[in-house]
């Protein structure tokens, strides 16, 4: 089981390497040679000069093998570069040396920025030790239980300069309301953005996604974040009202207005009058109540099924649909005035596939909810995921989405019969369509309207780059042979596109 050291190459350390008199050995090479450390991996933002020097240096002095990666940052306080990076960093060590690797990252080296990361990922998503060093009390381990974070990384923060404290000070580009939704992906940040923007504006909003992307959640969140958000949310499932009832369920009725009616009901639009009300799956509505809704959309009123004066309503619509409604409105199955009348502010939320950013996220989150809900309060008797079963997890494409995730969790959860879920029992909590293992399991896909073959080539290109980087050692010369490229300058350009040039070997 080998012993990795992960840490970023900081400012110290470069100095060391020419007046070591002056500032000692520097946090990673006084870790290095105090620790028993297999191999240290040093992330690195500086030239590629000074790097390849410290690493020369590193290597001469110590028997244990130095690996280094450039990392390119917008700036010491790039939170999202530094935590990209972090995660790219300790997904290679962890495939190159298996998923039992002990993980050590240091905490001194490198920017608070990067200590910060370093705490975030050892406690959730890469389980790590943390240590620090000085000259003085030399190396020691951080004892960091989780719960202390919330309190420990402002501090800890606090010791940038003016710069970092205004970047993480910074307010969020969406308002508050939209804290429930979890994601990290730029998509889902454009998409939060957009929709705080809608928020405020009081618009029709039409929500596009497939089953299971949260179409609800992000509605909900537009209502909290609007003018309404004292008065009701209402919520309908268009499909799973029958036809006969759906001008009832929408509009009301009176009394004796039909067969069964004993007393008089308001609709929902009365219901959420001064509010918002949902409508979810729009497009599975009748012709025949589509003119009727449309009506109640231009004229701000409705009118009782059996009743006998309309009634003043004042409600914002959000919709959403897992259909193409131009193409509903091309097929004559929905109305084109009314398509364009809901149609102001359209967002789409991407599928889980598209944002596999997201996913690690998601699992955190609900493995903590779940748990919960599951187990109470009594932290040892919550389950956690192994890394095997994690990795397993995130490389699935999530056909159902966020709701498939969570039901895959809940069956985890309740069958492993230890407090740590393995690969297997993970594999057997999915469904249906395997986890994706290999770039040739896109072969057998449904061609539906969740197909995206730019995804599957993408996903498939990433897979077999990273498997001749692995066989090669990370020889570019060789990996290109492997891949049958005409050159290591095809494959530079290949692994630039993807993001993986910290795989190769310089």
């Amino acid at each position: 089981m080998p012993n990795v050291l992960v840490a970023w190459l900081g400012n110290t350390d470069l100095k060391a390497v020419s007046d070591s008199e002056s500032v000692g050995l520097g946090p990673i090479a006084q870790a290095v040679e105090s620790r028993p450390f297999d191999r240290a991996v040093l992330l690195s933002d500086h030239s590629e000069l000074q790097t390849g020097s410290y690493c020369s240096w590193l290597g001469k002095r110590s028997s244990k093998e130095v690996e280094c990666i450039a990392e390119k940052l917008k700036s010491p306080t790039d939170f999202e570069g530094i935590y990209r990076a972090a995660v790219r960093g300790l997904t290679h060590v962890l495939q190159r040396h298996g998923p039992d690797t002990r993980l050590t990252l240091h905490l001194s080296p490198g920017t608070p920025a990067m200590a910060a990361v370093w705490i975030i990922l050892a406690k959730t998503r890469f389980p790590a030790k943390l240590i620090e060093s000085s000259r003085q009390q030399g190396v020691r381990e951080v004892e960091f239980p989780f719960d202390l974070a919330a309190d420990f990384l402002p501090d800890l923060l606090s010791q940038a300069t003016q710069r970092l404290q205004e970047a993480s000070q910074a307010p969020a580009p969406a308002s508050a309301s939209f804290s429930n939704l979890i994601y990290r992906s730029g998509a889902m940040k454009q998409l939060v953005q957009r929709a705080s923007q809608a928020a405020s504006l009081g618009v029709p909003v039409l929500i596009e996604g497939e089953s299971g992307t949260g179409k609800e959640l992000l509605a909900k969140a537009i209502h909290s974040a609007s003018k309404r958000a004292n008065y009701p949310f209402v919520a309908v499932n268009c499909g799973a009202i029958p036809e006969t009832l759906i001008e009832a369920e929408l509009f009301g009725y009176e009394k004796g207005a039909f067969t069964g009616a004993q007393r008089q009901v308001a609709g929902l639009f009365e219901r959420g009058s001064g509010g918002t009300v949902f409508l979810d799956e729009i497009g599975e509505l009748p012709l025949s109540a589509q003119v009727k809704f449309l009506r109640a959309l231009q004229e701000g009123e409705v009118q009782r099924l059996g009743g006998s004066s309309p009634l003043k309503v004042d409600v914002r619509i959000v919709a959403a649909t897992n259909r193409n409604l131009i193409a509903e409105v091309q097929a004559g199955r929905f109305r084109e005035d009314l398509f364009f009348r809901l149609a102001v502010a359209v967002l789409r939320v991407p599928p889980l596939r598209d944002r596999p950013e997201d996913v690690g996220p998601l699992l955190e989150h609900y493995s903590s909810k779940l748990n919960l809900d599951l187990f109470g309060s009594t932290p040892s008797a919550h389950k956690k995921l192994s890394v095997g079963a994690r990795k397993l997890l995130q490389s699935h494409p999530w056909p159902g989405n966020i709701r498939e995730l969570i039901s895959t969790l809940q069956r985890a959860l309740v069958w492993s019969p230890s407090v740590t879920i393995t690969e297997a029992e993970a594999r057997e909590a999915i469904l249906g369509q395997p986890a994706r293992r290999s770039g040739a399991d896109g072969l057998s896909l449904p061609l539906d309207k969740g197909f995206n073959l730019q995804g599957l080539l993408d996903r498939t290109a990433v897979h077999y780059l990273e498997r001749a980087l692995e066989e090669s050692q990370g020889n570019k010369t060789k990996a290109a042979k492997l891949l049958g490229l005409p050159s290591y300058q095809t494959l530079t350009n290949w692994l630039r596109r993807y993001g993986l040039e910290h795989l190769a070997r310089r």
